[in-house]
């Protein structure tokens, strides 16, 4: 298990590094952020004074040089656009979005996964096609309509839920959180919601289709032959070796969750990161943008090597094959 983990790190650092360049290597090409900076009317010896500040009158190894040194100190330079240091920009707009997209994967997974056992145990009730049909609403339409959608009918029209912003936070420490305030979990809802229905309909259809394959497979009938209930083929035989392969994708779907709380995150001004993402786009600030890609490749990172560990708590076939082979 040892050897399997420092070899996974290592193909992770080997995965960051080759993020980094890319994403280093294509931003060069959005924008001239001295111009955004400074404006039309700046003199040209203004220019190359701030270009010369910011270290862009460097070779760009040179650049990504420095961008990968700090980036392994957790430092990403300073924001061309705000003057100050990304680091310290992320760690400000992090928990909101950390906090928004637990809800949304909290609440996908608690929903997606009781509701694709129910349609797969119940194929032909009338709940199992309302929730069929629902689903295909969830995959089709996109999330920014979605938002849009769930701010005019209960923020616009009915008036229940506030339509943007975060609402009040409180801090514990170096950490803002709106779970512990009734305004900051009311402006919670919407977001999560719309950020979790496209990921919910998806876990839900997954687990259904798993559920299917494994409730036709020999062993299912093997199981029902011995006498045991219905409940104990169900939950304790079916679901569990259906959670096999739905962990890679629902692990995968968190990672997604993140990184596509753009969308959302625009629609409802949700002040997290991928709101400062669009920001800096529109301003060229290479080094935020840089920063929020690795980051998103890095969660990416660790969520598969956790959903690898995972394999080996939930299929002991893994564990035995591993052991035969040493």
């Amino acid at each position: 298990m040892l050897a399997f983990i420092v070899q996974r790190l290592i193909q992770a650092a080997l995965v960051m590094l080759v993020v980094a360049f890319i994403a280093f290597s294509l931003f060069q090409y959005v924008g001239d952020p001295v111009l955004s900076m400074l404006g039309q009317d700046a003199t040209p010896e203004q220019r190359d004074s701030l270009r010369q500040d910011l270290g862009l009158d460097q070779p760009f190894y040179v650049q990504f040089a420095k961008f990968v040194g700090n980036a392994a100190q957790g430092e990403f330079g300073l924001s061309y656009r705000q003057g100050r240091k990304v680091s310290k920009l992320i760690a400000e707009r992090f928990p909101a979005t950390l906090e928004l997209s637990f809800a949304a994967a909290v609440l996908a997974i608690s929903v997606g996964i009781p509701m694709g056992v129910y349609t797969a145990l119940r194929r032909k009730g009338f709940l199992s096609n309302v929730f069929m049909a629902l689903s295909l609403v969830g995959v089709s339409l996109p999330t920014f309509l979605i938002g849009i959608f769930l701010i005019l009918v209960f923020a616009v029209l009915l008036g229940w839920l506030p339509s943007y912003g975060r609402g009040e936070t409180i801090m514990l420490g170096g950490w803002s959180t709106g779970y512990l305030t009734r305004d900051g979990l009311e402006h919670l809802i919407l977001p999560a919601i719309t950020l979790c229905l496209f990921q919910m309909t998806l876990i839900m259809r997954l687990v259904r289709s798993e559920m299917l394959e494994v409730l036709r497979t020999d062993y299912i009938k093997f199981a029902r032959a011995r006498g045991l209930t219905d409940r104990a083929v169900h939950f304790g035989h079916a679901l569990k070796n259906t959670l096999v392969p739905v962990i890679t994708i629902t692990g995968l779907q968190l990672g997604a969750i993140i990184a596509f709380a753009i969308v959302t995150e625009t629609v409802f001004q949700w002040p997290g990161m991928g709101l400062l993402f669009i920001q800096s786009v529109n301003a060229a600030d290479i080094p935020v943008m840089a920063a929020y890609l690795c980051l998103i490749a890095l969660v990416f990172v660790v969520i598969n090597l956790v959903v690898d560990l995972l394999y080996f708590a939930v299929d002991p076939r893994l564990r035995v094959e591993r052991v035969g082979g040493h």
